[in-house]
Formats: structure tokens, sequence, C-alpha cells
């Protein structure tokens, strides 16, 4: 079940990874070929503003950079990563968020699970990619997570805030970001932020503090953001 992430993992990335050890530079670019691989990614790539699955595929290849540097032990299925990067923000779509009174993350795990589901017909595949997309945004210092959520977590909090860039290499960041524009994504990001809070102010984004993690994200450092 490893290779879906069912291991249990502290969510505190401190814990997680006590002694980070030096990040490598990584600067291919290369994506799943498989067919579900190729069908989410048509999927995504049709349902999601360009930002967003930009945003989508720079988390997927930072979750590969940090694996091969932090958690060489791990054996974590390459395409179920990607699956899950390509999904995890689908719930923002305006016809999703349209869709439903629930936080973005429960819904997008549920449109998730399904489709993996339907397509795959593994139920502990769709089960997976369901569980990380749904606590994607559950940031904390106790407890644990799935080792495929806790990745998630740390790729999309740094592309979003700059959080954990000390565990990728700046040539790695490059090659990503130059491969897949930002194209603006801080201000987009920011705006979907808001929409949740306005429409769903009991959702579960108000946990990182409405005006904190919007003003976390425009305030991110990388470089590579032109606001």
């Amino acid at each position: 079940m490893s290779h879906y992430g069912f291991v249990k993992i502290s969510r505190d990335v401190a814990q997680a990874i006590p002694n980070p050890k030096a990040p490598t530079a990584q600067t291919t670019t290369e994506l799943p070929q498989t067919p579900l691989a190729s069908f989410v990614h048509k999927y995504a790539q049709q349902k999601l503003p360009a930002p967003v699955f930009n945003h989508s595929l720079r988390v997927y290849l930072y979750s590969l950079a940090i694996i091969k540097d932090q958690f060489p032990e791990w054996n974590l299925d390459t395409e179920v990563i990607y699956v899950t990067s390509l999904l995890h923000d689908i719930g923002t779509t305006d016809e999703n968020m349209n869709a439903t009174k629930m936080s973005f993350e429960t819904y997008g795990g549920i449109i998730s699970r399904d489709l993996v589901l339907k397509e795959t017909g593994d139920k502990d595949y769709a089960d997976a990619v369901a569980e990380a997309i749904v606590r994607h945004q559950d940031l904390g210092e106790s407890g644990f997570i799935t080792t495929l959520g806790l990745i998630l977590q740390i790729a999309t909090i740094l592309d979003n805030v700059g959080l954990n860039s000390h565990l990728i290499h700046p040539d790695t960041l490059d090659a990503v970001n130059k491969k897949f524009s930002r194209e603006g994504w801080l201000n987009c990001f920011a705006g979907a932020i808001d929409r949740e809070n306005r429409e769903k102010p009991w959702g579960h984004t108000s946990a990182l503090g409405a005006e904190d993690f919007r003003r976390g994200v425009l305030g991110n450092k990388l470089k590579y953001e032109k606001l």
C-alpha cells in the first residue's frame, strides 16, 4: 500500500524531515505518459484555467525532486503523484465552486475519487488520491497524514507561499518555472482564496487565516513570480 502513500507520517514537516539533506539539481521536466496519466492530463487541461494547470504540473515536479532528495526510501508510484497533483485544485473551477457548498478540497477529493475509480476500478488508488486532495491544505504540527498527502502539502505550499524552499535546488526551480510558466499564479490563487472565503466562509480555507493566508500568497518571495 506504500506505493499509494498509505503510510503514516507526521504532517509537521520539521518532524517528517528532521535532518534535511542538501537538495540536488533535477532539471528534467518529463511527464508520465501512461494511459491514465494522459487521460487525466487532458481532463485537467480542459477543466482548469492555464495558471492552475501549470501550478499543478509544477507541484508534480517539485514533489518528485523533494522525494528523491529527502525521502529516497519511499516507493510512491509516480503516476499516483501525477494524477493527484493534476487534480488537487479541481474543486476551484467555476463549475465545481457553483456545484456545492462544500469546501473546494472536499468536493475536489470526491470528484477525483469518482474519476480515478471509474477509470481504474482500483478503490485503493481512488481513496489515496481523494485523501491527499481533501487534506492538502490541512497544515499543522500535530497528528499524521499519508506520505502522498504530505508531499502534496509540501509542494503546494512551496509554490503558493515559498515555504520549505530549502528542500529543493534553485536549478530545479529554474527549470520547472521556465517550463511551466507561473502566468501570474499568485494573483490567480489569491483570487481563489478570496472567492472561497466569500462564498463559503465556513470552508476549510478559513482555517489558514483568511487575511494571513492571502498575504502569505501575495508575499511569496520566489523570484519567478511577476505580480
